[in-house]
């Protein structure tokens, strides 16, 4: 039961505080960037007993790999046509070659595929900021020797051990020690030592498994505090908006807390989320700190991840000043509720902007069991499964269907409505995939589909985990390995963690970088299949996410997709009736799973009738995209054909089963209508590839 502060005293007029009109939005753009090489000579590890003690960067010494030449851009192998730097496990010290952007800004974006045109993060900003506050210098001085001092303290430790031979055997209270150390240095390493929770290519797996339970709670800073901050950036006295408020903060973290209120005008109940106050500098001047010591460990981080230090820091501190901005959560709100916009099973709380600002955000308060309680969730009668399958298509929607995707989603930030929706909060931590890197993302589905490990390679290196031009051959047989074991028993045995915890073994093993994005993919995939198998230790997360790519698959119309669907349907130029098939099968399952949630049962619900298709699955469109590419595409026409008469056989059995599955999900008169009304279009694309083949020719 929350305990409320007493009733604030009625007042006449409410004024508000205007919301920022400027964003720091995220476009697609397409960027040609000049190539620039340099070679880089490696360099002897002095201390690199006590680095491979830690940290993946620093390796053992093993032999050079034999080369293979890879085209990043289409995934395509060739021999000869451009220069590779050879794929070494880590510590080798050969001279590598690597491609490298004019900043670690600009590479970033290269690889993201998209720009941000008004940055709150730049090296340059964060400079200027910390340097132009009186007291700087000794503020820097003094905050550097405290870092330095604790860090080499700690490192001089991990170094006896080293010397001792007893590193291995204090493992887990060195790393125990290095959890309390990045909570005594306060909230920037408390974020830090989160996102090494997520990067085995930086920081050793048991040393990770410690810092996934560094938790951000730290003790609420004074109420008269939170209150003078929310009524300097309202403008007005805190009764003349509110007529009541939590005595008691519902949630503290170490940039900001959290209150429940009642607004005076509406009596609406609302969450008032305000910043820690005198955070921001705090978190400049580590920042600062950070990328200055990120320099010295540059020819390290470059010979072990392809990649200098600084940009790893460049990642870092752009999310964290996204997260103290509370203009940009705002809108991260906004876009979320745009984008579920028609979803009735998914819960995005409203933003209140004219009551908001860069310190203070008043969102609505979401009335729903947080997934910290369990046993609360089962207790109250809620469809288990249903819930389960609705968090899951939510979550793959975000990653696959709109690029924006909530980073941080553990139990605390989700919520269980107690009409089966899955409910999201705190949109500080979101991250953004662009239309490339959401192809490439499905085009690995599709390769581990066909068990194409050579392609699931490149794909590493085009969602930029791997340096542009890096020989993949030595990974792919351990692709080969980690994907066959977790599958070996068969996709209803697959889970996330066991696959995460070989892939991390890969990464230790190469210099493969995981860029900040995809380690909050990771993060986020982990955290909701805890989620899962913490509410149902049977549950098989795979079931729901197999069925939901396999609906993208047929339903979707987008190009990209259409020609990713060809590549699962044809293997080694034969066409896989029982795949498709299994695909319609799947994509009607997800379907019923989907209709089968409590939430879609409601009466008279808004938005009713732009969810009809979705009752059933629609393959209308998908025939009519096949029908036309088979009369205009030759090589698709003749494909079908030979899969027609394969074995010397007509297969006409396996024509028929698949029309018993999709006669009902297929409107046959529109069908013929369109094929109708296209007939001239068709015609003369026929026409158009007949002369070019005749051309061709001659």
């Amino acid at each position: 039961m929350d305990v409320y502060a007493t009733w604030l005293p009625n007042s006449s007029d409410m004024g508000c505080a205007c919301f920022p009109s400027t964003r720091a939005s995220c476009f697609q753009m397409q960027r040609v960037i000049s190539d620039r090489k340099c070679s880089l000579a490696g360099s002897k590890d002095m201390y690199a007993g006590v680095l491979t003690h830690l940290s993946p960067l620093a390796s053992r010494s093993r032999p050079a790999l034999a080369l293979r030449i890879s085209n990043s851009a289409s995934g395509v192998s060739s021999t000869s046509s451009r220069r590779t730097t050879p794929l070494r496990k880590r510590g080798e010290k050969d001279a590598v070659t690597l491609e490298k952007s004019s900043s670690a800004m600009e590479q970033l974006d290269f690889e993201r595929g998209v720009c941000i045109p008004f940055r709150k993060y730049t090296p340059e900003t964060v400079r200027n900021k910390v340097l132009e506050s009186r007291g700087a210098i000794l503020s820097l001085i003094g905050r550097g020797v405290e870092i330095v001092w604790s860090l080499g303290f700690y490192w001089s430790t991990l170094m006896y051990d080293f010397l001792v031979g007893r590193d291995e055997e204090v493992v887990p209270y060195r790393a125990r020690q290095l959890r309390n150390l990045l909570c005594d240095l306060g909230p920037s390493f408390i974020k830090a030592g989160q996102v090494l929770a997520n990067r085995p290519d930086i920081i050793r797996e048991d040393y990770m498994n410690e810092l996934c339970i560094l938790q951000d709670d730290v003790p609420p800073f004074p109420n008269q505090e939170a209150f003078s901050i929310i009524e300097e950036e309202l403008g007005q006295p805190l009764e003349k908006i509110f007529s009541k408020i939590s005595a008691r903060t519902i949630a503290a973290a170490s940039l900001g807390q959290v209150y429940r209120a009642t607004l005076r005008d509406s009596g609406e109940d609302v969450a008032i989320k305000v910043q820690r106050p005198g955070i921001e500098p705090i978190i400049y001047r580590d920042l600062f700190l950070f990328r200055t010591l990120a320099s010295f460990l540059n020819g390290i981080s470059l010979q072990k991840l392809g990649c200098n230090a600084e940009l790893i820091v460049d990642e870092f501190g752009e999310k964290l000043l996204e997260e103290l901005d509370y203009t940009l959560e705002a809108r991260n709100i906004e876009d979320f509720l745009e984008n579920f916009k028609n979803d009735p099973t998914v819960k995005i709380p409203r933003v209140y902007k004219k009551l908001s600002g860069s310190r203070v955000l008043v969102m609505e308060w979401i009335d729903g069991i947080r997934g910290t309680n369990p046993q609360a969730i089962k207790e109250a009668g809620i469809d288990i499964n249903g819930f389960l399958t609705v968090g899951v298509s939510a979550a793959l929607r975000q990653l696959l269907e709109f690029g924006l995707f909530h980073g941080d989603p553990h139990p605390g930030n989700i919520f269980a409505m107690r009409d089966g929706r899955i409910a999201y909060v705190d949109f500080g931590n979101v991250a953004v995939l662009s239309q490339q890197n959401k192809q490439i993302l499905i085009d690995a589905v599709v390769h581990a589909v066909n068990e194409d490990y050579v392609e699931m390679a490149n794909d590493f290196t085009r969602l930029g985990f791997l340096a542009s031009g890096t020989d993949v051959s030595p990974i792919i047989p351990a692709l080969e390995a980690i994907w066959q074991n977790s599958v070996g028993k068969g996709l209803s045995d697959f889970n996330f963690r066991s696959v995460t915890g070989k892939f991390n073994q890969l990464v230790y093993q190469y210099p493969i970088r995981i860029p900040e994005r995809f380690s909050l993919v990771i993060r986020s995939l982990l955290t909701q299949e805890g989620i899962c198998f913490t509410l149902e230790p049977d549950f098989k997360f795979l079931e729901v996410a197999y069925p939901y790519v396999a609906k993208r698959l047929l339903t979707d119309p987008n190009p990209a997709l259409r020609e990713r669907l060809i590549q699962v349907l044809f293997k080694d130029g034969v066409f896989q009736w029982k795949r498709l098939e299994n695909l319609i099968v799947l994509a009607k399952e997800n379907v019923t799973k989907m209709n089968n949630n409590p939430a879609l049962q409601v009466k008279n619900m808004q938005r009713t009738r732009d969810l009809q298709f979705e009752r059933k699955l629609d393959l209308t469109n998908t025939i009519k995209d096949g029908a036309r590419m088979f009369l205009v595409d030759a090589s698709i026409r003749r494909q079908l054909i030979l899969a027609l008469t394969e074995d010397s056989k007509l297969h006409i059995q396996e024509l028929v089963d698949v029309y018993r599955l999709v006669e009902d999900d297929v409107d046959i008169p529109s069908v013929a209508v369109n094929v109708i009304q296209e007939l001239p279009a068709v015609t003369r694309d026929i026409m158009l590839s007949w002369s070019e083949s005749i051309l061709s020719d001659r």
